[in-house]
């Protein structure tokens, strides 16, 4: 296992990292929208929130030898499931190799997050 950790994302905020990788896997950690640079939530709604998730995890997966393109499974958490059009319409923009994806509501996410969202990517070879 390695740990994976970059500045192009928010640090951990907690004790965990960013992602590890393992087997040819990297497993990222939960995202939110925070901004690597000044460890602020990033203001707006639902698509704001959801760009700086998906560029969040961009990072994370380039500094572990991925990308989005393979991702094979996200976990999405969504304070409001009324978000969930916007939600789609942003993260289909990131994720046009259309991984296997959970989407679920849930009462509150740190930070005041509207969304969170995970991934499982191969490691390019």
């Amino acid at each position: 296992m390695k740990i994976v950790q970059t500045s192009s994302a928010p640090a951990a905020i907690g004790p965990y990292s960013q992602a590890l990788t393992a087997g040819g896997l990297v497993f990222t950690s939960g995202q939110i929208a925070l901004d690597p640079a000044t460890g602020a939530m990033t203001e707006g709604g639902i698509r704001e929130q959801t760009e700086r998730v998906c560029r969040n995890l961009k990072a994370v997966l380039e500094a572990a030898g991925s990308s989005l393109e393979q991702t094979i499974k996200t976990t999405c958490f969504l304070i409001h499931m009324d978000d969930f059009a916007a939600f789609n319409e942003i993260y289909g923009r990131y994720f046009t190799g259309r991984p296997a994806r959970s989407c679920v509501s849930v009462r509150a996410l740190p930070k005041g997050a509207l969304v969170e969202v995970e991934a499982v990517a191969l490691i390019k070879t």
